[in-house]
């Protein structure tokens, strides 16, 4: 079992930055693909950011790149999402998942409780 601990959410305004982060349980963290997710109100959660095992390869959602990186350090289990000049259209809870095959794909075995992210106008 992998348990997935999302944290450095809160309260932005626009034009700001935060940097997510996303611990991990267990011993073969440095083997998944990470990912993170995002939410808004009343939305589908949709793909932000993935990452593969030896973090060698990144992968964006459009309306992101150039806005956001994702990281890891397979050292401290933990993977991260740089968010630079945020709009209030990235307020959402954002979601961190792993697959635990290396392969930044759909479907993700596990998934945090996500973290909020709020940004003001």
């Amino acid at each position: 079992q992998v348990q997935l601990v999302e944290s450095g959410g809160g309260l932005v305004q626009a034009g700001g930055s935060l940097r997510l982060s996303c611990a991990a349980s267990g011993r073969t963290f440095s083997s998944y693909a990470m990912a993170w997710f995002r939410q808004a109100p009343g939305k589908e959660r949709k793909f932000v950011a993935g990452i593969t095992w030896s973090g060698g390869m990144a992968y964006y959602a459009d309306s992101v790149k150039g806005q956001f990186t994702i990281s890891r350090d397979n050292a401290k289990n933990t993977v991260y999402l740089q968010m630079n000049s945020l709009k209030p259209e990235d307020t959402a809870v954002y979601y961190c998942a792993a697959r635990t095959d290396g392969v930044p794909r759909l479907p993700y075995d596990y998934w945090g409780q996500g973290t909020q992210v709020t940004v003001s106008s």
